[in-house]
């Protein structure tokens, strides 16, 4: 697939593994990657991080094969998602991070590309998420609220 704002290919990326089921090696049960993954989420980890930390400090290597749920699923199941999606958390961060470089900056019209690049995924991301539900229909995003809206 092609990028989003240049003429570029995509980047190659790893393939999980073509059979999907639990392996045996593993001695985890649902019920107990599920408390993991909660108890990780009460102490400020968002969904990737938390995926992260069951691969790399408990030896999960799927959760969704052990709980045929996501790791999003189980989060909004037990109420502890956060209240805007991750992603567009992240595009949120950079967007501060790039009006904070054009604050010292004026003259750097890549930079001021690069924001207008930047918010257009954020408002094609926002009316995703307005589609789907996971955002209030009147939810609007506004430069001048960012940083409070990641606080």
């Amino acid at each position: 697939m092609a990028r989003m704002h240049s003429g570029k290919k995509g980047k190659a990326g790893s393939k999980k593994p073509a059979v999907k089921r639990k392996p045996t090696w593993l001695r985890y049960s649902n019920k107990e990657v599920e408390s993991l993954i909660v108890k990780l989420a009460k102490a400020g980890n968002n969904s990737s991080q938390i995926g992260l930390i069951l691969r790399d400090s408990y030896g999960i290597p799927d959760v969704k094969v052990i709980t045929n749920k996501r790791i999003c699923q189980i989060l909004e199941e037990n109420k502890v998602q956060t209240k805007l999606p991750e992603d567009l958390i992240a595009l949120i961060k950079k967007d501060i991070d790039i009006m904070k470089h054009l604050e010292t900056n004026k003259k750097d019209m890549t930079a001021k590309r690069g924001q207008l690049l930047t918010e257009s995924k954020i408002n094609r991301l926002v009316k995703y998420y307005k589609n789907v539900g996971r955002l209030d229909a009147s939810w609007k995003y506004e430069r001048k609220d960012a940083k409070l809206l990641i606080g």
